[in-house]
């Protein structure tokens, strides 16, 4: 959520920064609900004094052994005004807020403006395609003639959009998912989390996902609950409504959970394998960070991303993120692609975002500097690190060879007992 009384004293060149996200801003109400709740908390803080005078005079007039009793009752009527008063402000409040809700986060001024993802601006490519003697197949069919991916069980199981693991593909996901794990924290220095994968209508909300993003979550029938669709939603709200000791900051954890998303308005982008599917695996990056540190903590996070595509040998590139390309909470975002030989191209695999204080105004997570400092909105960071069934078709695309099989990557190995070659058993 953007601040309010920033929004207000820079009407103009909020909206600027909209236009660029692609994002038609009408402040009109926003404005209107402002003055109004400006009005009436003047006439709140003039009755405030008109009490505190009056209090004067009542303790003057017993101090002389004088009648008060008229000026008592005269306080009672302007105290019982300013509690109206007070309530009239909360509802102000609530108003502006759900205004300022549905308002995407202002780009950072890094981020290169565009509308779409054709101006997405490539920061660096790391690694070199493979080259094949023979006609690379796409990972769904790699996958189903080694036995080690089935659709069409999954599909009868549940419905579309689900795949069933098994064996070795089953073990690779697993083995994926500790090896990332154990980057990020043996390695770089995160504290690995075991979050709830099921969360409230607050968390959802502190994040961004709620209220313009409803369609997108899968919500518990008979309960108050979403399944969440990634890792970043309890991570988040972990400190929600708390006041961080500053000493501890940066505060970075990492998670793996499955995620769920209904991926509304996604119909007939990537239907097939294990790109885009209602339910994955994925290991999540999160950083609280002071204000003056986020944007190296950004780095620091895509890194810690770009780590495991090296050590899985994985040729990828960077990519910035264009204003109009960008999430709904994010400031700035790095895309990492992964190279895919079936698409001839690149593939997102990993999308690391500093939120700033967007979240944190939302979930009203604060941190003090010193112990008797004024409170501080803290920054956000999130970041895949990575989203694991893609990795999975990254490495069946990218390793496979002529006779069908597929080598796992040294680094892999140690996690797969030792295995060097997955095959049809």
């Amino acid at each position: 959520m953007l601040d309010p009384k920033f929004v207000l004293e820079n009407k103009d060149f909020v909206i600027g920064r909209m236009a660029a996200r692609g994002f038609a801003l009408n402040l009109n109400e926003f404005v209107r609900l402002s003055d109004e709740k400006k009005s009436v908390l003047k006439k709140s803080e003039d009755l405030r004094a008109e009490r505190n005078k009056s209090s004067e005079e009542v303790a003057r007039l017993k101090r002389e052994n004088k009648d008060a009793a008229a000026l008592i009752a005269a306080m009672k009527t302007v105290g019982d005004e300013i509690k109206a008063l007070d309530d009239e402000i909360r509802g102000y409040d609530e108003k502006i807020r759900t205004a300022l809700l549905n308002i995407p986060n202002i780009p950072h001024v890094s981020v290169p403006e565009g509308r779409t993802s054709a101006e997405n601006v490539v920061v660096r490519t790391v690694g070199t395609p493979p080259e094949f003697a023979f006609a690379p197949q796409a990972h769904w069919d790699i996958g189903t003639k080694l036995g080690i991916l089935d659709f069409d069980r999954a599909a009868k199981i549940t419905g579309s959009r689900f795949t069933v693991y098994l064996g070795a593909g089953a073990r690779l996901e697993r083995a994926l998912i500790n090896f990332m794990l154990d980057i990020h924290t043996r390695d770089r220095g995160f504290t690995e989390v075991i979050p709830p994968f099921i969360a409230n209508e607050a968390s959802l909300t502190g994040t961004g996902n709620l209220p313009k993003f409803a369609e997108d979550l899968f919500k518990l029938e008979k309960y108050p609950w979403y399944l969440i669709p990634t890792a970043e939603v309890p991570l988040t709200n972990y400190y929600r409504d708390e006041i961080i000791d500053g000493g501890i900051l940066p505060r970075r954890l990492a998670a793996y959970t499955p995620c769920f998303r209904s991926e509304a308005g996604s119909y007939g982008k990537d239907v097939r394998g294990l790109i885009r599917q209602h339910q994955f695996n994925k290991v999540e990056m999160m950083i609280f960070s002071a204000p003056e540190k986020s944007f190296d903590e950004l780095e620091y996070m895509t890194a810690g991303a770009e780590e495991v595509l090296k050590r899985l040998d994985l040729a990828y590139r960077v990519v910035a993120l264009c204003t109009g390309d960008m999430g709904f909470a994010s400031q700035k975002t790095y895309d990492l692609e992964v190279w895919m030989p079936s698409r001839k191209g690149y593939m997102e695999i990993s999308s690391c975002s500093n939120c700033g204080d967007f979240q944190a105004r939302r979930s009203n997570i604060r941190f003090r500097k010193e112990p008797k400092a004024k409170p501080e909105f803290v920054h956000t960071l999130n970041g895949s690190g990575l989203a694991v069934g893609r990795t999975v078709s990254a490495i069946l695309e990218n390793c496979q060879r002529k006779d069908g099989t597929v080598a796992v990557p040294p680094a892999l190995r140690p996690y797969m007992d030792g295995r060097e070659v997955i095959a049809s058993t």
